[in-house]
């Protein structure tokens, strides 16, 4: 499958981004340093996730707006380069205030002239880099081959990389940049592999050497950084699939590029988090009742997995949802409530239990048995919003069906069976993924996984949640999101709203969980944090 985020962009989506964009509300906060004579301008680093712009660009566009910085609004390569190199030098003595030793690898290309630039102040600084340089050092041209000649006519030395130096107290992975397209060989991916074994940090300069940014894909092999600090655009790689693993924490830097700049350019994607997502819910009134809060109908929980259904349930209702009623097999429909008395519970009239709710949830422990089938197959007819998940998708992948009115949320070897491919199909490429879902199947689609996808339709941006963290690698966090899904559509929400909403609410709720630790985290954890979020 091939990624091709821009086909779903329209000039309604230009004018919304020109309009939202958070690169318009950057401030100018500039901060300026001497260094041995020097006056060095330090630009604004976005210093966590939270903080990150919202616009998401593919390679090809952050080269666009690159050209466009240069060749419309008169910015020199050497200008926005020296300022990467600025920014990097703050980021090592904010993050590494005590670190003397940097070990920088470059490479040939605007990339590892950045990394020039940052040698250069580090010496100036009178810290103790050393830059090694990989590949034809003679192949630099324009402004990279400007940075490593004023490096060298700084006092610096180049060296070749015969060992990474074992007192080196930080690496700065400087060796490629967003236009590798193929897995490194050679020397390049002994660097690699020299940097990953190293016992130093290593800092990765706009995306790590060896990953997709696109797709979040590593070729082949990829540093594995514990910072990475970002340049003019985010890149979609960075926050999904592989990427969250290799480039650390996230920081962002837009060189000072005009805002105008970006305006030339409509995002690949977007990143949605809760803190956004909630102001699209409005308060409830003080005479707001539970009629006006939905009612919620999850179906599942065959013979050995009623803890599913119950998870998808209390999800539910944690989230504000009227009521909600479990239909479940009769083998444990007489205590599947003891302990949370205000789900209801029924296991017969399946038709006449659709009639008095306004919406559906299908799948969390549903099983694949005749029982499971039964219940799918008279889930069919109804025409209200539905969410489905786990083995309700399985059901559809064997009876393909298209829809406008429902939410599909399911993880990669889900999908995998829904498009008929491989697990490693889906990580190839997960936005190409979530778009060929939703075009085959319809309704809003919800790809889990690291930087959970969210797309509902051709017109629409797919959104990323790039919250949430590895404790949800756990049994019962896709019944949770399901009922927290459910519960959002029986409040009144669209089903993309209540899709990425959901999502959002889910991955807060599980960091926050998260505070007390990650390993052993339970979805009833979760669920216990759902309702601190509103605060």
């Amino acid at each position: 499958m091939t990624s091709d985020l821009t086909a779903h962009c329209n000039a309604s989506r230009a004018q919304h981004y020109a309009n939202e964009s958070s690169h318009d509300k950057l401030e100018s906060c500039n901060h300026a340093t001497i260094v041995d004579g020097f006056l060095i301008t330090m630009h604004r680093i976005l210093p966590t996730t939270h903080a990150l712009p919202y616009a998401l660009y593919q390679t090809q566009q952050v080269r666009a707006l690159d050209r466009c910085a240069i060749e419309q609004f008169g910015i020199a390569q050497q200008t926005l380069m020296e300022r990467a190199g600025a920014a990097l030098f703050k980021c090592v003595r904010d993050r590494w205030p005590r670190v003397e030793r940097v070990a920088i690898l470059a490479g040939t290309g605007n990339n590892g002239g950045d990394g020039y630039v940052l040698a250069r102040l580090l010496h100036l600084a009178g810290l103790k880099p050393r830059l090694f340089s990989l590949g034809d050092h003679s192949a630099l041209r324009g402004a990279a081959a400007q940075a490593a000649a004023d490096y060298v006519a700084s006092g610096g030395m180049v060296e070749p990389l015969l060992a990474l130096p074992n007192d080196a107290e930080l690496i700065v992975d400087a060796l490629f940049g967003t236009g590798l397209t193929r897995p490194p060989q050679g020397q390049w991916a002994q660097a690699i592999a020299a940097a990953n074994a190293h016992q130093a940090p290593v800092l990765a300069v706009d995306v790590p050497s060896g990953l997709n940014a696109d797709s979040g894909r590593i070729l082949g092999t990829a540093i594995v950084a514990e910072l990475t600090l970002t340049f003019i655009g985010l890149k979609p790689g960075l926050f999904t699939a592989q990427g969250p693993d290799c480039c650390g924490a996230v920081m962002f830097d837009s060189l000072d590029v005009p805002a105008r700049v970006y305006a030339t350019q409509v995002p690949a994607a977007s990143r949605i988090d809760w803190a956004r997502e909630k102001n699209q819910i409005p308060p409830r009134r003080r005479s707001t009742h539970k009629g006006d809060c939905g009612h919620v109908l999850a179906i599942g929980g065959a013979p050995g997995m009623s803890g599913a259904l119950r998870l998808c349930g209390e999800a539910a209702l944690r989230t504000g949802a009227g009521r909600v009623t479990l239909f479940t097999h009769s083998q444990h429909a007489a205590w599947l409530n003891l302990s949370c008395p205000e789900l209801m519970v029924q296991t017969t009239e399946l038709k006449q239990s659709l009639q008095r709710v306004n919406v559906v949830a299908i799948g969390p422990g549903l099983g694949q048995d005749d029982w499971g089938q039964m219940s799918w197959q008279q889930v069919q007819d109804w025409q209200g919003p539905l969410v489905v998940d786990a083995d309700a998708l399985n059901w559809l992948a064997r009876q393909p069906l298209n829809r406008d009115h429902w939410i599909l949320t399911p993880h990669p070897g889900e999908a995998a069976r829904l498009l008929g491919c491989s697990v490693a199909d889906i990580e190839q490429d997960r936005f190409a993924a979530v778009c060929a879902l939703q075009s085959q199947y319809g309704g809003v689609v919800v790809l889990k996984g690291a930087g959970t996808l969210i797309h509902a339709g051709p017109r629409r941006p797919v959104a990323l949640c790039s919250a949430g963290n590895p404790g949800m690698a756990s049994a019962g966090m896709g019944d949770a999101l399901t009922g927290i899904i459910s519960a959002l559509l029986a409040q009144g929400l669209s089903c993309e709203q209540a899709a990425r909403a959901g999502v959002c609410l889910h991955a807060a709720a599980a960091d926050s969980a998260a505070q007390t630790g990650e390993r052993g985290l339970l979805a009833s954890d979760v669920i216990d944090a759902l309702r601190q979020q509103w605060i």
